[in-house]
């Protein structure tokens, strides 16, 4: 259920904030979002998969933290990272 390192380095490269940036809270949650999107997937088709449905819901509750601690630091690259990825539709 791993992120490709292709696919994990275009979400990097895509959300960094500067040249060497890797940590920010805007590639956490680009990167955390795919992996959710893969896992949802996954659960779809085997809905008895108890231990990844708690692997999601844990996912999900980190990029709900990630997300406030963003929005209390800088509500503008909040907004700009809720549009660039689509959540809160």
């Amino acid at each position: 259920m791993a992120l490709i390192a292709d696919k994990k380095k275009h979400l990097i490269e895509s959300h960094r904030t500067h040249g060497k940036d890797t940590g920010s809270p805007e590639v956490q949650v680009a990167i955390l979002t795919e992996r959710i999107n893969e896992l949802t997937e996954h659960l779809r088709t085997n809905n008895k998969d108890f231990q990844s449905r708690r692997g999601l819901l844990m996912m999900v509750g980190k990029r709900r933290r990630l997300l406030r601690y963003l929005n209390h630091e800088s509500p503008e690259r909040y907004r700009a990272l809720i549009d660039k990825l689509g959540l809160r539709r």
